[in-house]
């Protein structure tokens, strides 16, 4: 599913504009994108859990080369999906 055709169910299921659901999705994109840029976790109840792991600097191979290679430490952005959503799924 593509962000248009999320827009396009929620604003059919919610009655909204297709304007109004945009402003909607992207703010609610904008709040878990914020509070994980400050570290917290995002636990939306029967869907998952978004948060934020710590990544070390490692050493790693140029795979055509075989030249030792610095990788960064960096953030990386983890989701756990929820039992609700495990079991709608299945």
């Amino acid at each position: 599913m593509k962000k248009v055709e999320l827009v396009e169910t929620v604003a059919t299921a919610t009655g909204l504009t297709k304007a109004d659901a945009t402003r909607a999705i992207d703010a609610t994109f904008e709040a878990i994108t914020g509070a994980l840029k400050k570290g917290d976790k995002v636990t939306l109840v029967g869907f998952g859990t978004f948060g934020v792991s710590k990544r070390a600097a490692r050493e790693g191979r140029n795979p055509q080369t075989g030249a030792t290679v610095h990788i960064a430490a960096r953030n990386a952005v983890s989701f756990k999906a929820g039992a609700a959503l495990k079991d709608s799924v299945n």
